[in-house]
């Protein structure tokens, strides 16, 4: 178990006892010098808002998918990225901050992102409410150099109007990246250029398209059994490139 009751006790009374080990652990963290992977491909796991599995058995499951070298990092809210932080589980790995966990920009800001040393922020962009908040943060993130992750709606028939809301938004696209479901069929990935993961596990041919770079696994699509999950999506993706 990588979780022993051990590290679970002493995260949670680092977390009562000194909160100023989050800013240390922020500041120490070992960054990788690039974002993708020797093999030109980008894998992450992220821990979905709407499951109920408890915070250990959450955190046990992404210390498990972390611990593959194929997983590049983690998309995560703040709470999320602090405790992997603090069971040093972040080191060399790539982290997005997320920045509208709730549709709403309640997460990370883009300077707190630079300040933090993370690599990128996700967001969620909804067009009819959120697209002026989300164009706000490409900018912002663009002139610091960090990437922008923007996940689209999982509605087939407005797919490719969000993708073309998406790749406009801010003062410059260099920096931007698109997530997509991974259902999306190929005349929607050829709306874009810019460089795709793929939400979920999608069929081989999908993979091995000109602009999808990789994938975002959440510990819902994971199932039972992490391990061996992770394992399957990393040949795959491995496969397709």
């Amino acid at each position: 178990m990588i979780l022993t009751d051990e590290r679970w006790e002493h995260l949670l009374h680092t977390r009562a006892t000194n909160p100023g080990a989050v800013r240390q652990v922020y500041a120490t963290r070992k960054r990788r010098p690039q974002l993708q992977s020797d093999q030109g491909t980008l894998f992450l796991v992220t821990a979905d808002q709407e499951d109920l599995l408890d915070r250990r058995t959450l955190l046990e499951r992404l210390l498990v998918a972390l611990a593959n070298p194929a997983v590049d990092g983690i998309i995560g809210t703040p709470d999320v990225v602090e405790e992997l932080l603090l069971l040093h589980a972040l080191h060399d790995k790539v982290v997005f901050g997320s920045m509208n966990p709730d549709d709403g920009f309640t997460g990370y800001d883009a300077r707190t992102l630079v300040d933090c040393g993370l690599d990128g922020g996700e967001m969620r962009l909804r067009p009819a409410d959120t697209a002026q908040a989300c164009a706000d943060a490409v900018t912002e993130l663009a002139a610091y150099g960090l990437v922008a992750m923007i996940e689209l709606p999982e509605d087939p028939a407005s797919l490719g109007r969000a993708i073309t809301v998406a790749s406009a938004l801010g003062t410059t696209s260099a920096h931007t990246w698109l997530k997509l479901p991974a259902t999306s069929p190929a005349a929607v990935l050829g709306a874009t250029t810019l460089p795709v993961v793929l939400g979920g596990l999608p069929p081989d041919w999908t993979l091995s398209h000109g602009v999808v770079r990789g994938l975002v696994m959440d510990t819902t699509l994971l199932g039972g059994n992490v391990k061996a999950a992770v394992e399957a999506a990393a040949k795959a993706l491995e496969a397709a490139k």
